[in-house]
């Protein structure tokens, strides 16, 4: 792919999508500068225990797949994509005055909680936007240039903490208040770039969501949340690859790049693997993420050093932007626009709860047996979701096989 034929695939792509990226990697820069740093606030300035630290993140959750269900669906009652994102967008914004202000670790808590509510509130209606800004023929290198920016934002993030961490000598206050720019810079660009699109086809739709419209979702639809839903089981949490690095010979002071590198891989592969999807069958790349979540399970199982860990993080990066745009934009493919919104939430809602029993699961191995055991249970689930994937394929590859969306 040459470099004047990638700036004309690049001019191709609307301004609104544009605009979702950079709101995507600004507000990813200002989260993930504060969450790379607020665990050790917690503990080490606030003094909460690791116990209190995980209960609120697993309450802070749990939100965000509630809200996202709401949200998905009010943004089809109410035909309006835009407001409820820039309204998401915003609660997180203002979250983030929160953190350098807070006197106490309840007022932290309180940050924290709006900040998730405000991922909640914004993910359904935005990727719902997305589909709708997204020409048809392009869509799947839309969703996968959008994941690319969200993606350089999630290792700017922890790189840039890393570099103010040293620069302020540990002054965490002082950090988060330079997490606050990147979070309204998000909002501005919501704001001035993106334009809600017409939908004069939306007249007749019902209004709501109801059972009924649940059951007309298409067959192609749940087959997508399917085979997500097996992939989440089998995928845990990136926070056993941090703590992985801790047992390999890592410092502690260099597990940010744990983070930065599998980001680099993820924003480095996303883009090409949506446009790669607009010219083949998308599962395709499914089925490839699955293989390489699978060789980054084994590689992370057995490592013994810094370097095996690294070579382990990357494959789990590139199974990343081999997956999450393209889901996003089988979502769009195998749905209407009137209940995309409420598509999404469904979807999202139920990928997180696979999501969070996988981290419970992987926990439980962790502690019984050992951090290898994990990735290798892991590699075994994974094997058992592809095996999963191909024989939900092989029941609907009359239809399935013979198109670009499923």
């Amino acid at each position: 792919m040459g470099i004047t034929n990638i700036k004309k695939q690049l001019q191709a792509v609307p301004q609104g999508v544009w605009a979702l990226g950079f709101v995507s990697m600004f507000m990813d820069i200002s989260s993930d500068f504060i969450n790379s740093l607020l665990p050790l606030y917690m503990s080490s300035v606030l003094g909460a225990s690791v116990i209190f630290i995980g209960l609120i993140e697993g309450i802070a959750e749990a939100l965000v797949l509630i809200t996202k269900i709401f949200s998905g669906v009010l943004s089809d009652f109410i035909k309006k994509r835009k407001i409820l994102t820039v309204f998401g967008y915003g609660l997180s914004a203002c979250s983030k005055l929160i953190f350098p202000l807070a006197s106490s670790l309840g007022l932290v808590v309180v940050a924290r909680i709006i900040d998730r509510l405000g991922k909640g509130v914004r993910e359904a209606p935005r990727d719902a936007l997305m589909g709708e800004l997204a020409p048809a023929s392009i869509r799947g290198m839309c969703f996968g240039l959008r994941q690319s920016l969200d993606n350089v934002g999630a290792f700017i993030g922890p790189s840039l903490a890393l570099i103010v961490m040293l620069l302020f000598v540990n002054n965490f206050r002082s950090l988060f208040w330079i997490a606050v720019i990147p979070a309204f810079l998000s909002v501005i660009f919501l704001i001035i770039g993106v334009d809600e699109p017409k939908k004069d086809g939306w007249k007749s739709q019902p209004t709501k969501l109801s059972l009924k419209e649940i059951g007309n979702l298409s067959p192609r639809y749940w087959l997508v949340v399917a085979i997500a839903t097996a992939l989440m089981f089998a995928r845990f949490s990136q926070a056993f690859l941090i703590l992985r690095a801790t047992t390999v010979g890592m410092s502690f002071a260099m597990t940010p790049l744990v983070i930065i590198i599998m980001n680099i891989m993820s924003a480095s592969s996303a883009y090409y693997v949506g446009y790669l999807s607009d010219k083949m069958n998308r599962l395709f790349f499914i089925v490839a993420g699955f293989v390489v979540l699978i060789a980054s399970d084994v590689i992370l199982g057995y490592a013994s050093n810094p370097w095996h860990l690294i070579a382990g993080v990357t494959l789990w990066g590139f199974h990343i932007g081999l997956t999450q745009g393209v889901f996003d934009t089988l979502i769009v493919d195998t749905t209407e626009s009137h209940i995309r919104g409420s598509a999404f939430g469904i979807f999202n809602f139920i990928c997180g709860i696979a999501l969070i029993i996988s981290n419970v699961v992987a926990g439980w191995f962790w502690q019984r047996y050992n951090p290898a055991t994990t990735f290798f249970v892991g590699a075994g689930f994974t094997i058992v979701a592809l095996i999963f994937f191909v024989i939900k394929l092989w029941i609907n590859h009359s239809k399935a096989l013979k198109s670009h969306t499923i």
